[in-house]
């Protein structure tokens, strides 16, 4: 186990980490899909692919839904059945079904309070770092009554590209105004962890959330928790 009592901030992902929000997205996607005239998408097929930002999921989601084999043969008939072509009306759609359901089929996890509220108690400055874009993310949080608990919250439309390319979390710590070998990241998949490690920030890892259908626990990490609750124990830097 790394030692991490050496930690002066926190940075933290939002879906599949603080908040279980699979039942979000499958209600926006069902219902984007619909009006797409599409057939609708696997609940298993969302959760692996959630993670990576919402034109990702998207784009893989239709990729994956035009070449079934009823749809294939409709799109034989119609070459502009593609994603590009669909992508844009996907989008739209997409955006507002989320906007409209945001965290109403979504809960925060047990322990994940328990951890905010007690990393507050402590003084430990922390920072929300998401994948999916602004908007939905600040709506979450405060839909979930979370807002207080962060400093800076950045989401994938904040900053040129997303996780796992290290840019993100460089961007946090200089919210933060902490180094990066001393801001904790913590997620729950191989994007957090490897955005982390380039980054050159330790990384905690939750073994309940979405890694793309992969055991989290065969990402490298400083730890893997089975809930958050026990990451403030992990932190109490002395005189902290």
């Amino acid at each position: 186990m790394q030692d991490l009592t050496q930690i002066d901030a926190v940075i933290f992902d939002l879906d599949g980490t603080l908040v279980h929000t699979l039942g979000d997205f499958q209600v926006a996607l069902h219902r984007t899909m619909a009006d797409l005239d599409l057939p609708p998408v696997s609940d298993a097929l969302i959760e692996q692919t959630i993670g990576k930002g919402s034109e990702h999921l998207i784009r893989t989601l239709l990729a994956h839904q035009i070449n079934r084999p009823e749809v294939k043969g409709v799109g034989q008939a119609c070459p502009a059945l593609s994603v590009d072509a669909l992508f844009g009306r996907a989008w739209q759609r997409y955006q507002h079904h989320y906007l409209t359901i945001n965290g109403q089929f979504a809960d925060v996890y047990p322990g994940a309070l328990e951890a905010l509220e007690a990393l507050a108690a402590q003084g430990m400055p922390m920072a929300c770092l998401t994948n999916k874009p602004l908007a939905f993310a600040q709506d979450l949080l405060k839909e979930k009554s979370l807002t207080h608990f962060f400093g800076p919250v950045f989401g994938g439309d904040s900053f040129e590209r997303k996780k796992p390319d290290p840019l993100p979390l460089i961007k946090t710590c200089e919210a933060l105004g902490t180094a990066a070998a001393r801001t904790l990241m913590v997620g729950d998949s191989s994007n957090d962890a490897q955005a982390a490690h380039a980054a050159g920030c330790p990384v905690v890892l939750v073994t309940y959330g979405y890694n793309h259908g992969q055991r989290v626990q065969d990402t490298p990490a400083a730890a893997w928790l089975d809930t958050l609750a026990d990451l403030p124990e992990r932190l109490c830097a002395a005189g902290r």
